[in-house]
């Protein structure tokens, strides 16, 4: 007889009864193993997806573009082949890869890139790029790696799963977090998922914990949210990866502890959304009271607006204004942090506010998607996260916005029909100062944004862009949608200057995609 234990044989049953539900090889393309567990653990499959995410794995970069090109005259849809390559990404890296985890945010980006623009021919152009990328970096590691495997349910010792998870994950036990983030989606609506796998990632703030969980609970729109456990669990990797250094947890430690006292002073966990609208007047003042606090003041001034009943949408907003303040007023890159395709004084790539901006609009979206929970420590963190970073550089509260009075005297005496050929002139001669004057200009004489946000596009995509063009892109359009219209043109004065500092890095194979495609 044999002589497994009583857990083997419960685990083995549960195992068996994902199975039964769905199917095996259903389960296993939702990522949950249905192999005993002396069996290795079964490789991840993706179902009807299964070609193409095949044919990405095993595509070399010098001949993917030709290879992508020649499916989407085939008939393969744009939005087929993003999936395709968040699922390949995922597979391969599982978030615990810099340039894996950074391509696979730059997907959505970059489709919604191409579904701005309006000439037929230059559509497939910005997934192309981050395609490219992506098998760039398979083809560094080799095609046959592959991190995440289908995973088996573990068991949650409460319905309080994020708690559970949070607590197996400051232990840096991934193979324990695996198994009950697969629990919680087992258990639950992906939606539900999300907001336990919140109290993971919101337990410390920083651009990657919290853009990685946005972007790839994005990416559900193109996987289909029943795969959204592939997607998210690359959080649980990247969390798990975060606490194996212990400097990280000397340096969360902080926010670690003020998160609970701050939900519990101004009892906000339970409590109704804020329906207070606010003025234009109370945005300002409340994004330089942000961007002039350091962190800990800010997330207790955010505290206070929640309780105080303000709306999540103004607060939102205030926080976007003080992140973008960061790029606005950024003399650059200083002499020490200057490398490759980064010099001194560029500000695009992995720069302070480029970065800030980022983090705040994903603490944004998730605050929007999330549950009252999720809402509440996510603006709050984004309060912290602006604090720490302004404070990384004490020069920020002394240096001016952009476009300072002795850029914008240089171009206020310019006809208003030239402004747009100035900016792209200024763009190409890295000239930020100046980009930034002119699309000040621009707000003032121009009806619409569109030829602008254009202009950035082309270069967006035509550029390498130090892994963040797509996502940075991204964020200020959407950014420069939610605003007010008194705000809008910050946002497209911020991307001018980063348009500007990235110029002159093509983007590796643009070249030739534009000449297959004939664009």
């Amino acid at each position: 007889m044999s002589n497994r234990t009583r857990r083997e044989l419960f685990a083995d049953i549960g195992r068996g009864m994902i199975a039964a539900s769905v199917g095996t090889a259903f389960a296993h393309d939702l990522g949950f193993a249905t192999a005993f567990a002396a069996d290795e653990p079964a490789r991840l499959t993706f179902g009807d997806l299964d070609p193409l995410v095949n044919f990405l794995q095993g595509t070399p970069p010098d001949k993917l573009v030709s290879a992508v090109i020649t499916k989407l005259k085939g008939g393969t849809e744009l939005k087929q082949l993003v999936a395709a390559a968040a699922l390949t990404n995922a597979r391969a890296f599982g978030g615990e890869d810099y340039i894996g985890f950074h391509t696979l945010m730059a997907l959505a980006p970059a489709f919604q890139m191409s579904q701005e623009e309006t000439r037929a021919e230059l559509k497939p152009l910005a997934v192309l790029k981050v395609l490219h990328r992506n098998a760039s970096r398979l083809n560094d590691f080799g095609a046959t790696k592959e991190t995440l495997k289908a995973v088996t349910p573990g068991k949650l010792a409460t319905n309080r799963g994020g708690e559970q998870l949070r607590e197996v994950t400051r232990k840096g036990d991934l193979a324990a977090a695996e198994a009950t983030f697969a629990a919680i989606c087992a258990n639950g609506k992906p939606e539900d998922a999300l907001n336990e796998l919140m109290v993971e990632v919101d337990d410390a703030t920083e651009v990657h914990r919290v853009v990685l969980v946005s972007r790839a609970w994005d990416m559900t729109r193109f996987v289909g949210t029943e795969r959204a456990n592939t997607m998210l669990r690359q959080s649980v990797h990247y969390c798990v990866n975060v606490e194996k250094n212990a400097n990280q947890a000397k340096y969360n430690a902080p926010i670690r502890e003020q998160l609970p006292k701050l939900l519990d002073q101004y009892k906000l966990v339970g409590s109704k959304p804020g329906t207070k609208a606010a003025d234009d007047a109370w945005v300002l003042r409340f994004a330089d009271t942000v961007f002039k606090s350091d962190a800990a003041q800010s997330a207790d001034a955010v505290a206070a607006a929640l309780a105080e009943g303000i709306s999540a949408d103004a607060i939102g907003e205030a926080l976007s204004l003080a992140a973008n303040q960061l790029i606005l007023r950024d003399d650059g890159r200083p002499k020490a942090w200057a490398s490759a395709g980064k010099p001194e004084g560029s500000i695009h790539g992995d720069s302070i506010g480029v970065h800030a901006c980022d983090t705040i609009h994903a603490w944004r979206n998730l605050a929007s998607i999330g549950d009252r929970r999720t809402q509440v420590t996510s603006l709050i963190l984004a309060g912290y996260q602006i604090g720490r970073d302004r404070a990384n550089r004490a020069e920020f509260l002394k240096w001016d916005a952009y476009p300072r009075t002795e850029h914008s005297e240089k171009v206020k005496g310019l006809p208003a029909d030239s402004l747009l050929k100035e900016l792209d002139g200024a763009i190409r001669d890295k000239d930020q100062a100046r980009a930034a004057a002119l699309t000040a200009r621009l707000s003032e004489t121009s009806n619409s944004a569109k030829d602008v946000f254009n202009l950035f596009r082309t270069y967006a995509i035509s550029e390498d862009g130090a892994l963040h063009a797509e996502k940075y892109y991204a964020t200020a359009s959407d950014e420069f949608a939610r605003a007010r219209a008194a705000f809008k043109w910050r946002q497209l004065i911020a991307l001018a200057r980063v348009t500007a500092s990235a110029y002159g890095y093509a983007a590796p194979a643009h070249k030739e995609a534009c000449e297959r495609l004939k664009a």
